[in-house]
C-alpha cells in the first residue's frame, strides 16, 4: 500500500492523531539534517534554499537542528567553498565540513556517475564532525538520495538513528539511478525507515525498495504573496501595457528555454508586444543569447542573470503568466511559488507539473520538447480571464506550514518503530 502522509494515516497508525501530540514526541529531540546544499548565513550563496524554508516551518517542533553541509574544498573557487562557513541561528547549528568528490554535474572522460561514488569523501567527512564536535541527534531527514540519503543510512547503522529521506532527483536522474543500480543507492532506499517523494506518480519506483514511501509535496515561501501588478513593475522599470511572460531555473538543456524561446516566435505573431523575462544563469546562456539573436527576439526575451531572493516574488508579480518549458522536475517549486502570487503556470507536462497542474482553473500542460504546443499553451493563457483567487486558494495547500503537517507524523511513526525494535 503507497502511504500518502497525512491524509492516510489510520487510527491503527502509530502516526494517527500524532500532530497534535508532536510536542510531546519531538520537543525534546534534535533533527540531524544532511543536505548537498544550504545557503550560506548572508545568502550569497543560495543552493537548496527549499531546505532552509522548509526548517522555518519544522524547527519550532524541535529542541535543536543541526544541518550538515558537506562541501567540495576548491581553494575557494566554487562559490559555496568561498561563501559558506558555519553559523547558528534560532535553534539551527549549520556545519560545512570541507571534502573530496567529483560533483555529478562535471563531466570526465571514461567516468561515469555510478563510478563517482568510488571517490566521494562525505561520509567520511560528516562522521569526523560529529564526533569532533559531540553531535548528538534523534532523527535524520536527508536530501537528496546521494550522498544525504547513503551517509544518513550509514550514521544509522552506528548510532542507531532512524532516517526519513526526501528524494528529490529530477525524473531523469531517478531513473537513472535505478538503472545504475549502484548498490550503495540500492542499500539506502531499502535501509532508510521513511522514504518520501515530491509527487505521486514516481511513488512506485520507489516501493521497488521500500514499503515505507510517502507523498510529501515541498512548499513555498512566505515571502511569494499577491502583490500589486502595476507597482511591481514600476519598481523592475517593466512595460506597464506589454503582456509579460516570466520564468527562471538553471540555464540548463533539461529546462527546456530553448523551446520557450521558439515558442515565442509564434507567439508574437498574435502578441506582437509580448515580452519574456528569464531569471538564471548556467552553461546554456551562450546558446540562448544565439538562439534569441538568430531569431530576431532581442527586445522580446530578456535574460536577466541570477535573480536575489528578495527580488523573484516581484518578477512573478509582474507577469501575466509563469512559463515552466522544463523537460524533467520531479516538482517544481517555482510553480508553486507562482500561484502563491496569484499567476496562472504554462508548463510542459512532466512528473512535478502534473503533480501541480491539476485543473484549467490554474494553469495550462503542453507536450514537452515542442515549441509549437508549447506557444499553443501561452496563447490559451494570455487570451483567457483568470480567477486570481481561485489560484491564490488552492497555492495554501503547498505551504511550509501545510507541508510540515505531512512530515512530522512520518517522523514520529519511524520513531515509534525505532523504538518498538530496538534490542532490550
Amino acid at each position: 500500500m503507497i502511504r500518502w502522509g497525512v491524509a492516510r494515516m489510520t487510527d491503527q497508525d502509530p502516526a494517527a492523531g500524532s500532530l497534535a501530540g508532536s510536542e510531546k514526541v519531538l520537543g525534546e529531540r534534535t533533527l540531524l539534517v544532511i543536505s548537498p546544499d544550504f545557503p550560506a548565513q548572508d545568502n550569497r550563496y543560495m543552493g537548496s534554499l527549499f531546505v532552509k524554508n522548509q526548517l522555518e516551518s519544522l524547527k519550532h517542533h524541535f529542541k535543536h537542528v543541526i544541518v550538515i553541509v558537506p562541501v567540495l574544498f576548491s581553494g575557494g573557487i566554487l562559490p559555496n567553498d568561498r561563501y559558506c562557513h558555519d553559523y547558528s541561528y534560532d535553534n539551527i547549528s549549520v556545519y560545512y565540513p570541507r571534502c573530496f568528490f567529483f560533483p555529478r554535474s562535471v563531466s570526465l572522460p571514461l567516468i561515469k556517475n555510478s563510478q563517482k561514488f568510488s571517490f566521494d569523501t562525505r561520509l567520511s567527512a560528516v562522521q569526523n564532525l560529529i564526533e569532533k564536535k559531540h553531535l548528538q541527534f534523534d532523527l535524520i531527514h536527508a536530501h537528496f538520495t546521494w550522498p544525504s540519503t547513503y551517509i544518513a543510512t550509514r550514521l544509522k547503522e552506528q548510532y542507531h538513528i532512524p532516517v526519513a529521506a526526501t528524494i528529490h532527483e529530477d525524473s531523469g536522474w531517478l531513473k537513472e539511478e535505478i538503472q545504475d543500480a549502484n548498490q550503495s543507492l540500492v542499500d539506502s532506499w531499502r535501509n532508510a525507515d521513511a522514504l518520501i517523494r515530491v509527487n505521486r506518480q514516481e511513488i512506485p519506483l520507489l516501493k521497488q525498495y521500500n514499503d515505507a514511501v510517502f507523498f510529501v509535496p515541498n512548499g513555498f515561501s512566505p515571502l511569494f504573496k499577491p502583490m500589486d501588478t502595476r507597482t511591481c513593475r514600476l519598481q523592475l522599470q517593466v512595460s506597464l501595457e506589454k503582456p509579460v511572460l516570466f520564468s527562471v531555473g538553471d540555464l540548463i538543456p533539461r529546462k527546456g528555454f530553448s523551446y520557450l524561446i521558439d515558442a515565442l516566435t509564434i507567439v508574437r505573431r498574435q502578441y506582437p508586444n509580448i515580452i519574456c523575462y528569464i531569471g538564471g544563469h548556467g552553461p546554456e546562456e551562450k546558446n540562448l543569447r544565439r538562439q534569441i539573436r538568430d531569431n530576431h527576439l532581442e527586445d522580446r526575451v530578456i535574460l536577466l542573470g541570477s535573480i536575489p531572493e528578495d527580488i523573484l516574488p516581484l518578477w512573478m508579480n509582474c507577469a501575466d503568466l509563469y512559463a515552466l518549458p522544463s523537460l524533467q522536475e520531479s516538482f517544481g517549486i517555482v510553480q508553486i511559488e507562482a500561484l502563491a502570487c496569484g499567476k496562472p503556470v504554462i508548463a510542459a507536462r512532466n512528473a512535478g507539473s502534473r503533480e501541480i497542474v491539476v485543473s484549467d482553473d490554474i494553469g495550462v500542460l503542453c507536450d514537452p520538447h515542442d515549441s509549437d504546443s508549447l506557444a499553443c499553451a501561452l496563447v490559451q493563457g494570455l487570451s483567457r480571464k483568470w480567477d486570481h483567487q481561485k489560484i491564490l486558494a488552492y497555492s495554501e495547500k503547498y505551504s511550509w506550514e501545510m507541508v510540515v503537517k505531512s512530515i512530522l507524523p512520518i517522523y514520529i511513526r519511524i520513531i515509534r518503530n525505532n523504538r518498538t525494535h530496538d534490542p532490550p
